[in-house]
């Protein structure tokens, strides 16, 4: 069974209560084996708001190699009696995430997890605590090497960001055709693989109002994205637009393509909150699965026992669907058919298309 780990985010926001709903239902463990990384205090405090009838157990492992299946394992990250407040940014509420995190991460490159899904921590409190990145999706790619792209993903859209975590006011010097073509280049890899689409299609917003009105209102569009996107179309993606953002959404445009590239942060992610529900986000492009609900600490209804863990339960389902379909494209991709000897007009024996098939002799 996939070994899934799971941090806890801030112990005093919503993520330690989503977890506890969700992993209350006996039958996730059934998909996967939960490795939990947390304080046991956290949890045990939590766990007294869940509804009558619903329980939640786990057993502490001193490490994910001894996690168990058909039970909620949790690896003891707490640094003792930690002060819980929910509601509250505190210093002790960033260690305590960071922590948690800094365990996962090291298991998941020891191979003792084989995913992870993060829960919400605090972008403030976890640089006390020296943490030293804008967000999950920079630590983890800072730990793991590779060019993050940062995708929201649920039943009805997939948006991918072209650029993160920056100021709005940065957001037009950092564009560039080389970074466009990088992204849809990325989008196609991870539609492909990740999630097993053949030729996918990519919607491309313009970056100005009406995406620029052929100038009038910004020259981005013509002078970057235009150009991206024909780069693209010649290296074999299937590109459309550039789009205006509010009437794309408002008309249900997204739903005619794979997925959409936004130009910064909130443009993408304003209308995926608004149009799904049970969001995920999926940090693609990295040689580790990681995902997250889609939202953040809440702190305004934490510990009142209302957080709703769909999201967080979505982002389980996500991490260990995107495992099995990278390990799938593997293995179908792991002896191709030599096409350059056919090409060349070489014979290719009846054995060897037998072996590439996966037929014996």
């Amino acid at each position: 069974m996939i070994r899934v780990g799971i941090t806890q985010g801030d112990i005093n926001g919503i993520g330690p209560e989503v977890i506890i709903k969700a992993l209350a239902d006996p039958r996730m463990s059934e998909l996967f084996v939960p490795v939990v990384y947390g304080s046991s205090k956290v949890f045990s405090y939590y766990r007294k708001g869940l509804s009558e009838g619903e329980t939640f157990s786990y057993q502490i492992v001193s490490g994910a190699r001894e996690a168990r299946p058909k039970r909620v394992n949790l690896v003891e990250t707490g640094t003792g009696e930690v002060r819980i407040e929910p509601g509250t940014a505190t210093r002790e509420g960033g260690i305590e995430a960071v922590n948690a995190l800094r365990r996962a991460a090291d298991d998941l490159a020891a191979g003792d997890i084989d995913v992870v899904v993060t829960a919400p921590i605090n972008k403030e409190n976890v640089q006390e605590a020296g943490f030293g990145f804008t967000g999950h999706t920079e630590f983890f790619a800072d730990r793991f090497g590779g060019e993050p792209l940062m995708v929201m993903c649920s039943e009805r859209m997939k948006v991918g960001l072209a650029t993160i975590h920056v100021p709005l006011a940065q957001v037009s010097g950092m564009l560039s055709p080389e970074l466009i073509v990088q992204r849809l280049e990325q989008l196609k890899r991870m539609l492909v693989t990740d999630f097993r689409i053949v030729e996918p299609r990519i919607a491309v917003l313009g970056l100005n109002p009406h995406a620029g009105d052929g100038g009038l209102i910004g020259g981005e569009e013509e002078t970057v994205v235009r150009p991206a996107m024909a780069e693209a179309v010649r290296r074999g993606v299937l590109a459309f637009g550039p789009f205006a953002a509010d009437g794309f959404f408002a008309s249900g445009g997204y739903a005619r393509y794979d997925a959409v590239l936004a130009m910064y942060h909130d443009q993408g992610l304003i209308p995926f909150k608004s149009l799904s529900t049970g969001g995920v986000n999926f940090t693609a492009s990295l040689p580790v699965v990681r995902t997250s609900p889609d939202h953040g600490v809440a702190y305004d209804i934490a510990g009142r026992g209302v957080a709703d863990e769909t999201s967080l339960r979505d982002a389980l389902y996500a991490a260990t669907d995107i495992f099995r379909n990278r390990r799938w494209y593997a293995e179908i991709s792991a002896n191709p058919l030599k096409h350059y000897e056919r090409e060349r007009g070489a014979d290719v024996s009846v054995k060897d298309l037998k072996l590439s098939e996966g037929h014996e002799e």
